[in-house]
């Protein structure tokens, strides 16, 4: 790379990180705002953690992305898998196109369209807005993205292999199991960490579905950013980021260790 493209990463990465440490460093701010440093505190954080609301509005995230991950990729599974085996190419097409409605729209049609939906199930139901309304929206929302990761997987497996397990005997199930389950596993998982990653950063469809009682985390800072600035705020932003990284971190190392006795087996097998 050349030196000028150096310089367009390096600055692209400045106005990119700039922020979130500007913001990481006022979370120790003992001044309470981000004017000025008055010196070193983690009063912050300890408000934090003895905030009930908080803390029970981040453990609703975090159940609401494991719930809406697990079940978007057992149901994308099936979805792709669908799609895979259609034959006719204009019905393959068209399940295709309605996969990738809710990508491609917009975050505040879907909101609203669910909000619609839900209040008008409920003056029939008595369905509220709550922990449902917003665990049944994420996973609508992130159907669509483990479809598109897994099925790439589906053509790129060599379907000889489901061809010799029909001539052993091996029933559908079995095959399922034994054979394409096994083959598409990459794409099931990354498919269920896009999806966790998805739910975990949505705001618009959370904003329009969420009721009272009930919030997630990317709404529950929207609402104290608006009522002003928080330092707590600025703590959540930065353990947030802590762990992302954390986490970053040991799948790399994972990934390294993978990979170099992978490397270590093949050289002893030539």
């Amino acid at each position: 790379m050349k030196w000028y493209g150096k310089c367009y990463l390096y600055i692209l990465l400045f106005i990119l990180y700039m922020p979130l440490f500007f913001l990481m460093f006022y979370s120790f701010n003992s001044g309470g705002n981000m004017i000025r440093f008055e010196g070193f505190t983690l009063e912050h954080y300890q408000s934090l953690f003895e905030n009930k609301r908080l803390l029970q509005v981040i453990f609703n995230t975090i159940a609401i992305a494991l719930l809406a991950a697990a079940f978007s990729t057992v149901i994308g599974i099936f979805g792709a898998l669908l799609i895979y085996s259609v034959r006719h190419q204009s019905i393959k097409l068209s399940l295709l196109t309605l996969n990738n409605v809710l990508m491609v729209s917009s975050d505040v049609v879907i909101g609203a369209s669910f909000l619609i939906m839900f209040t008008a199930l409920g003056h029939f139901t008595g369905f509220g807005l709550g922990l449902m309304s917003v665990l049944i929206s994420h996973i609508a929302f992130c159907i669509p993205i483990v479809v598109i990761i897994i099925l790439p997987k589906l053509y790129e497996m060599n379907e000889s292999i489901l061809d010799a397990g029909r001539d052993l005997g091996a029933s559908e199930f079995q095959l399922l199991n034994k054979i394409v389950i096994p083959q598409l596993m990459p794409g099931i998982i990354g498919g269920f960490f896009m999806a966790l990653t998805y739910s975990l950063d949505d705001f618009t469809v959370s904003f329009f579905v969420t009721g009272n009682g009930f919030s997630v985390l990317s709404v529950e800072v929207y609402a104290m950013a608006r009522r002003g600035i928080s330092m707590e705020v600025n703590a959540i932003s930065t353990l947030l980021f802590v762990v992302i990284m954390v986490g970053l971190v040991i799948y790399q190392l994972i990934k390294h260790r993978k990979a170099k006795s992978f490397s270590k087996n093949r050289g002893a097998a030539l």
